[in-house]
């Protein structure tokens, strides 16, 4: 059984970034997004102002700084290899996802990266958030290298609806 990575959240989240469940490599470096071919730090960089180069801490920090959160949807689940679709979905025990939005008022939107996530919040995250809770909720392409038939300009402009949430829009 794998067992996913804590919540990268502070006080000022406005936007929480949910992935299915954590690559191999990210998993083995303890860091989101870890893949040297995932899109997604240099997506975030240019819709959060900071430079997609910087040592992992400093990205955290440009995010934060942005008001985006990183969580994934799956806690934990049995697959072998690092792709969404060898997730045994039998095994899937989400995140509490519902308990973090509780501690985290300010979140007011959640951008699902890729189908995977998509589908495990639906089932998984959907029926059990707080019911008086108003968030905005997007299903965007996956920024995995699995994904590569989106090119880099058309996934940036599929993920800049988040940028009207974020703490400095650009």
């Amino acid at each position: 059984m794998l067992t996913g990575l804590p919540p990268s959240v502070d006080a000022g989240c406005r936007v929480l970034v949910l992935g299915s469940m954590p690559g191999g490599a990210s998993l083995q470096a303890a860091r989101y997004y870890a893949h040297p071919r995932n899109r997604f730090w240099p997506v975030m960089a240019s819709l959060c102002g900071f430079a997609a180069g910087l040592a992992y801490e400093d990205r955290l920090r440009g995010l934060h700084a942005a008001g985006v959160g990183l969580w994934d949807v799956i806690g934990q689940c049995e697959r072998r290899g690092s792709l969404d679709t060898a997730i045994v979905r039998s095994s899937e025990v989400a995140n509490p996802v519902g308990a973090l939005l509780l501690a985290q008022p300010g979140i007011v939107a959640i951008a699902l990266n890729g189908g995977k996530a998509a589908d495990a919040f639906r089932r998984h995250l959907q029926p059990s958030l707080p019911p008086a809770r108003a968030l905005e909720v997007f299903a965007l392409p996956s920024t995995s290298p699995a994904h590569a038939a989106m090119n880099a300009s058309a996934l940036r402009d599929a993920w800049s609806v988040i940028a009207p949430f974020l703490s400095r829009p650009r």
